[in-house]
């Protein structure tokens, strides 16, 4: 029979190996289980499911695999011999079954002894007359069965019917007849062991089995008295056992034998069977039947008896099927040895088990009837003790301890199940609780409930008492807090809290009188944490309410709360507590992997407490701790409704005050930080592009790593939205209508966090949603990109055949006015950190206006000095060739020419035209005035000096060059003055003469029309005659006598000339102008030198001082 690959016990042990290491895990996870859903119960209960039906399924394995085999092999039997076999089977068991019950009633089956003889047929024959004819024969409650030959394959329809015909015991035994010639064939002998091992496994059931050898009688031995001879061999007979037999029954035979012999000399049959086996036949036997004793390889077909006989002669007047017992069937059918079943032996394990499980069964409810009935009594003791008022109050306090003990094991047995010397059938503990709480009611009420209760009134009771001033009220107020909440407790059985309650009791020393002090530590935290921890599951144990002593304590400890739990202290304690467990965060872990240091730095750090990590792991659960603690203090202890407590301490503002306060602090700590960033400097044009070239880097840049993480960190206290919300938001937008859908979706997406108005600039910037909408024009990728460009841009030039010569012309291009990506990129970094704001102006200034404004910086210098030396050449070389040593720019006699200082300060002239040529990104005219461009000037000082000329010479030009050549129109009218009679007044041939007349305006023109270039002014006072003030000649000649002059300003277009003689005598006239300051702004030129610097660069340091420039 083949069954599984790795056999029957090999499947055993294979499922009890998985069933233990599978109760081993469910066994070791029933907490993980718990927290799945998944109850203990139900995971036994699945493990035991699973495994009884892997056990059913082996154990009907070799069954299923028989009747299997059964089916496949009906397939190559002939058709009508196997319905003939089933007929003659189905005879065969009819008839048999029908004579045995008719013959031995219902019970034939224990009364008679089958016993299957198998063999030849002249052997069977020798020993069974007639039974190889009739098949079976029966008598003396023996029923003989012919089995064919031994050494042929088993007959399976017989051993069908044998065992349809006795199921629990097929056979009783087997007897195989054999001559003595065959019992030397070894061949034929290891055959019919083979087949009556297989007969064996069809059956199921190994009979005994009896080896007979027949004699050869020499048939003389009639009327020779019939005896059993032979030999039966215990279990696990080894050979020697089978010679010593075998020896001692020779002696008994030798005597028999000689005795016979003496009686009738023709009956030899048992001496020469003793002379038989001393010569020989026990060794032979004793090597025939080695393989059938124990160790052999066919011990299992269990030798029983070797018998020895002559032929039996038949009685032909027997009946058909009836068997006469012959005397020496005795050996055998005297023996009642059994046979044994082959393969496990199912029915005696499970009767076994059965047993051993009644056995235990009845044990166990021995020992369960005699424990839960001490159980009972002892708990029926300790109830009427702790009720019993007669007793010492120690020993009622002892019993109620003790009874209270009894009862918490029945509720953990109740819980966890009962010991298995409780269960059995005989497990009352349920009803026990019942009947035994009543009793401890009765005494607990008595001995703690009643006592707690009045301890804690006296005590609050002494509280209101106390003076409204009292530093005894403000002391004390925690405690009457704890003692208020335990009074609660015990008239509001849903608010207990059992620990808390029996902590409160003893901490304020509750006493017994006439009780020790150890009595009362060791037995009354117990008994008051019972009472309070059954309370909510009997409501009826509870003491009234207190409205007037509960209304008076509230109030007095409310008013308290405000004082003594201050905002800030609460704050500050938590940040004191979170401090301790994060550490400090600095730029590199905020860049992670990336390289910050190149790039930016900073000294400062952000305190650990004000990270995303710190709120999720330990501040939000710290806050939502004190309001907590705040809403235990106020939600049912000092408030029976939360509108009775005042908003300032309410739980809900706390939190919001405490959280608001956390984020403000948060965001200000981020803020500080990065505005405390600052760009690195570089000298050299590489190092610059080595700067961009990292920042602009999408893997390695440790400004978008710093970007993310403050992004990520921005997003702390923000509330995820959930799918429900998205569905029902855009459910809400489909409704609106399609054309607002989009709009819908889009909007609050993600839920505002409580730092997005703060962070909003940051978060628009770099591309986050919750920052708001804004300028969708600005952001960090675009920035990222132009400064690429940018690094492009001053790659191509550091790889330049001519990379100075390239540096010139690319600032020039800029000072010109030109667009570049330089001065695009600058300009939108400058937007960015104005769009930034000025909170985070440090920020923006540092990360996105300064790294270009280094480039701007190394492209502007060598271009600043390029320029310099062509304004040099190109303007002040002929400048100083044309008017050095000249008036009014040196104080000599020779005049400047005015033509060529036209070409010069006009709008056409050359200043203008080097300005318009080279400077028009870098100046821009505001009115009148030249001012640099910010925008195109940061990062290059443009010279201070430089500006003041070009403006002084713009108001020179304005006033004295505006039509192209020189040319100036005013009025002058002369004044009256103490002791001076006449003044005379000549410009350019142009005379103003008074004499004390009426005032009046006349007009003049410098330089004149008429060319006569000079200017004099006399006077003629009461004591002398005319006398010349001063007399000039040449083209400045009236500039040289303004300066002369004492000049106050009157209004914007009019002013005061005053002319002191040399008498003392004042000479007065009033100018009145057209623009500017007419003549007067010509003054300005005295002493002017032309900046050599329009730029303010290292090279030109010597020139500035040389010019004097820096003054």
């Amino acid at each position: 029979m083949h069954t599984a690959r790795y056999g029957f016990w090999g499947y055993l042990l294979l499922i009890i190996g998985l069933a233990g290491i599978c109760a081993l895990l469910i066994f070791i996870n029933q907490d993980l289980l718990a927290r799945r859903g998944v109850s203990a119960q139900q995971a036994w209960s699945l493990w035991g499911g699973i495994f009884a039906i892997l056990l059913f399924g082996l154990v009907c394995s070799p069954f299923w695999w028989l009747r299997k085999q059964k089916k496949e092999q009906t397939i190559y039997r002939p058709e009508v011999p196997a319905k003939n076999e089933k007929r003659l089977s189905d005879d065969f068991y009819i008839l048999l079954k029908s004579k045995l019950r008719s013959r031995y009633g219902l019970l034939w089956r224990h009364k008679v002894r089958l016993l299957l003889v198998m063999g030849e047929s002249t052997q069977v024959e020798a020993i069974a007359p007639g039974l190889t004819a009739q098949r079976w024969q029966e008598g003396e409650h023996t029923v003989l069965i012919y089995g064919g030959s031994a050494s042929a394959a088993p007959d399976t329809t017989l051993l069908t019917s044998l065992k349809r015909l006795r199921h629990f015991r097929p056979l009783d035994g087997i007897i195989w007849p054999l001559t003595e010639k065959q019992c030397c064939q070894t061949a034929q002998l290891d055959k019919g062991w083979r087949e009556l091992a297989t007969c064996g496994q069809l059956l199921g059931f190994q009979a005994p089995l009896y080896l007979w050898q027949v004699c050869d009688g020499g048939g003389y031995q009639a009327g020779r008295t019939l005896q059993s001879v032979g030999c039966l061999l215990p279990e696990h007979c080894v050979p020697e056992q089978l010679a010593s037999q075998l020896e001692a029954r020779t002696l008994q035979l030798t005597a028999q034998g000689v005795q016979q012999l003496l009686n009738n000399d023709h009956h030899d049959f048992l001496l020469r069977l003793a002379h038989q086996l001393a010569e020989g036949g026990i060794v032979k036997w004793k090597t025939a039947l080695k393989p059938l004793l124990a160790g052999g390889a066919f011990s299992c077909l269990q030798l029983r008896g070797l018998m020895f006989s002559p032929p039996l002669t038949p009685a032909p007047e027997a009946a058909i099927h009836a068997w006469l017992p012959s005397p020496v069937w005795l050996g055998v059918t005297g023996d009642n040895a059994r046979g044994r079943r082959v393969g496990f032996p199912w029915w005696r394990t499970m009767l076994a088990i059965c047993a051993c499980v009644l056995a235990v069964w009845v044990a166990g409810m021995m020992t369960s009837f005699f424990a839960n009935r001490a159980l009972i009594q002892e708990i029926g003791i300790q109830a009427t003790r702790a009720r019993d008022i007669r007793l010492p109050l120690s020993e009622q306090l002892a019993a109620l301890h003790t009874l209270q003990s009894q009862l918490e094991r029945l509720q953990y047995r109740i819980r966890h199940g009962a010991p298995w010397y409780q269960r059995f059938g005989l497990e009352r503990n349920a009803h026990l609780l019942s009947a035994a709480f009543p009793c401890y009611a009765q005494a607990a009420n008595r001995l703690v409930r009643d006592v707690a209760a009045a301890y804690l009134q006296q005590q609050l009771n002494a509280f209101i008492a106390l003076p409204p001033n009292s530093p005894q009220r403000t002391a004390t107020g925690e405690q009457r807090y704890k003692q208020l909440k335990a009074l609660l407790m015990m008239s509001r059985p849903e608010k207990s809290d059992a620990a808390f309650f029996s902590t409160t009791l003893m901490a304020e020393h509750l006493r017994y009188a006439a009780v020790p002090e150890g009595t009362r530590q060791s037995v009354l935290p117990s008994l008051l944490t019972f009472w309070m921890a059954n309370l909510p599951e009997h409501p009826q144990w509870k003491i009234a309410p207190q409205p007037q002593l509960t209304s008076a304590v509230r109030k007095i400890l409310l008013r308290q709360i405000g004082v003594r739990n201050a905002e800030n202290t609460l704050y500050q304690n938590v940040l004191k507590q979170v401090s301790r467990n994060y550490a400090d965060i600095t730029l590199a872990d905020m860049t992670g992997d990336t390289l910050a240091d190149p790039l930016f730095s900073t000294e400062q750090t952000v305190p650990g407490m004000f990270t995303r990590q710190a709120w999720e792991g330990q501040v939000k659960e710290a806050i939502e701790q004190v309001v907590t603690a705040r809403r235990e203090e106020i939600d049912w202890v000092l408030s029976d409704r939360r509108q009775d407590a005042s908003a300032d301490i309410s739980p809900e503002v706390l939190r919001a005050r405490l959280t608001t306060r956390y984020f403000t602090d948060f965001a200000g700590s981020w803020q500080a930080f990065l505005n405390s960033i600052r760009w690195n400097k570089e000298d050299s044009l590489s190092g610059v592009l080595d700067q961009l070239t990292l920042m602009a880097d999408a893997r390695q840049s440790p400004l978008i790593a710093l970007t993310d993480t403050v992004a990520w960190q921005a997003a702390t206290g923000r509330e995820s939205a959930g799918l429900s919300d998205s569905l029902v938001k855009s459910a809400k937008a489909l409704f609106n209508g399609k054309e607002n859908t989009s709009h819908a979706v889009r909007k609050d997406e993600t839920p505002a966090g409580p730092m997005d108005k703060t962070f909003a600039p940051l978060l628009r910037l770099i591309g986050d949603t919750t920052g708001g909408r804004g300028d969708t024009q600005l952001s960090l990728q675009t920035w990222l990109t132009r400064v690429t460009r940018v690094r492009l841009k001053l790659q191509q030039v550091i790889n330049a055949p001519d990379p100075q010569e390239m540096t010139q012309q690319l600032g020039q291009t800029v000072f010109q006015g030109k667009t570049v990506d330089l001065t695009d990129t600058r300009d939108y970094g400058r937007l960015i950190a104005a769009s930034l704001g000025e909170e985070w102006s440090g920020f923006g200034q540092s990360l996105f206006v300064s790294p270009v404004e280094q480039a701007w910086r190394q492209v502007l210098t060598p271009a600043a000095d390029s320029l310099n030396r062509q304004w040099q050449r190109a303007i002040v070389n002929l400048w100083e060739q044309d008017f050095a040593g000249r008036y009014p720019f040196k104080d000599t006699a020779n005049d400047a020419s005015l033509p060529l200082l036209a070409q010069y300060l006009r709008d056409d002239g050359r200043i203008n035209q080097f300005i318009a040529t080279n400077l028009t990104g870098m100046l821009k005219r505001e009115g009148r005035y030249w001012v640099a461009d910010t925008m195109n000037t940061q990062g290059l000082a443009i010279n201070p000096a430089f500006l003041r000329a070009l403006n002084r010479l713009r108001d020179v030009a304005d006033t004295a060059f505006a039509s192209g050549d020189a040319g100036v129109h005013f009025e002058l009218m002369a004044k009256p003055a103490r002791d001076v009679m006449k003044t005379h007044l000549v410009i350019d041939g142009q005379q103003l003469e008074y004499f004390n007349q009426k005032e009046r305006w006349q007009r003049f023109s410098w330089p004149h029309e008429q060319w006569q270039p000079g200017a004099s002014l006399s006077w003629t006072s009461t004591q002398n005659m005319e006398r010349i003030l001063a007399d000039f000649r040449g083209s400045w000649s009236f500039i040289r006598l303004l300066e002369q002059a004492q000049v106050t300003q009157l209004d914007s277009s009019s002013f005061k000339l005053q002319w002191q003689a040399p008498d003392g005598l004042p000479l007065h006239y009033l100018m009145r102008v057209e623009q500017g300051k007419g003549p007067l702004a010509l003054l300005t030129l005295k002493n002017f030198r032309l900046p050599g610097q329009l730029f303010l660069t290292e090279k030109g340091a010597a020139d500035r001082r040389e010019y004097g420039e820096d003054e």
